[in-house]
């Protein structure tokens, strides 16, 4: 593989997805990004939006993750391969597991054989607890294993966590768009529950701050303080765009009225800090703070995306 030698290099698994794909286009000029992932259809589309290399690489086979690695040879990987969806998760927990939990153990232990710089995984707010689902639950196990494997070698590990990420595959708005385009309609499972939402270029950022302050950030999950926002606000907002019309069906197994993004028992784990001039929460579960966080982070109590924010959400596409 023909990479420049005086760029460090980036291998991002699952880097044919959505995620992968913005955060290829935002690193290539000043690192070497190599995209992976196991759907050859896909790393061959990523590549042509990207302008980025692709390898075939399933996170569930530690082989190839060590045949990747060893072609690659990455100072840096943005670990992004999941199963990703709570709906999906809780018909096949079994696909969940392999992936996220097995998956991961993979990456951390060839990364760590092979002497790889920085590993960071990219985990979700529904991993602080209470973990109320499949999904929530295989991601705050990666969370803990990376956090801990920190202290095993000169690797380190490093995690983010963050919301929903506005116009990202198989996510609510492709699904309302598309609602939309066929009746009229969009049918939506919980316009009472209330999610934080981010753009892609949000989430880029916060990777990036992790991997540039990895003294910092090491053996710790990061996270912005978010701004949340009700569902029926999003449609409401959407409808007065768009057009046509949303009404409530029957609610999904493991959804939840809220998620978090520190949870109660992290707490006394957890305290403000900065990166890069933003301000973060840094979670380290094996680490008791002495200026340990007082009250829950959760989208209940958030500060709330505005009518215009919301707008410019649902109205500009990345890539």
């Amino acid at each position: 593989m023909n990479l420049s030698n005086n760029k460090k290099t980036i291998l991002i698994t699952g880097g044919s997805g959505f995620l992968g794909r913005n955060l290829a286009i935002a690193l290539k000029e000043e690192y070497n990004v190599v995209i992976s992932g196991r759907n050859n259809s896909q790393n061959n589309f990523a590549e042509g939006v990207t302008g980025c290399p692709s390898i075939p690489l399933d996170i569930t086979n530690i082989e190839s993750i060590r045949d990747g690695i060893n072609l690659v040879k990455p100072n840096i990987i943005i670990h992004a391969a999941a199963t990703k969806y709570v709906g999906l998760s809780e018909k096949f927990p079994m696909e969940c597991i392999d992936v996220n939990v097995i998956g991961s153990q993979n990456v951390a232990r060839v990364a760590i054989d092979k002497g790889v710089e920085i590993v960071v995984g990219i985990s979700t707010d529904k991993a602080a607890p209470p973990c109320g689902n499949t999904y929530a639950m295989s991601k705050a196990i990666m969370e803990r294993a990376f956090c801990s494997l920190n202290t095993t070698g000169p690797t380190k590990f490093t995690c983010v966590r963050f919301g929903n990420l506005a116009w990202s595959t198989g996510s609510v708005f492709p699904i309302w768009k598309s609602m939309l385009d066929k009746n009229g309609i969009i049918e939506s499972t919980g316009p009472n529950m209330r999610r934080y939402f981010i753009s892609v270029q949000e989430a880029v950022q916060i990777i990036i701050d992790a991997f540039e302050n990895i003294d910092e950030t090491q053996a710790a999950v990061i996270t912005r303080d978010m701004k949340a926002v009700q569902i029926a606000d999003i449609l409401d907002v959407w409808v007065d765009t768009f057009g046509g019309s949303w009404k409530q069906i029957e609610e999904r197994q493991g959804d939840s009225i809220d998620e978090h993004l520190i949870g109660e028992t992290e707490l006394e784990f957890s305290k403000k800090v900065k990166l890069n001039g933003q301000d973060y929460y840094i979670t380290q579960f094996n680490k008791k703070q002495k200026t340990g966080l007082k009250e829950l982070v959760y989208s209940k109590t958030a500060e709330r995306l505005s009518k215009e924010e919301i707008k410019h959400l649902i109205t500009v596409l990345p890539e």
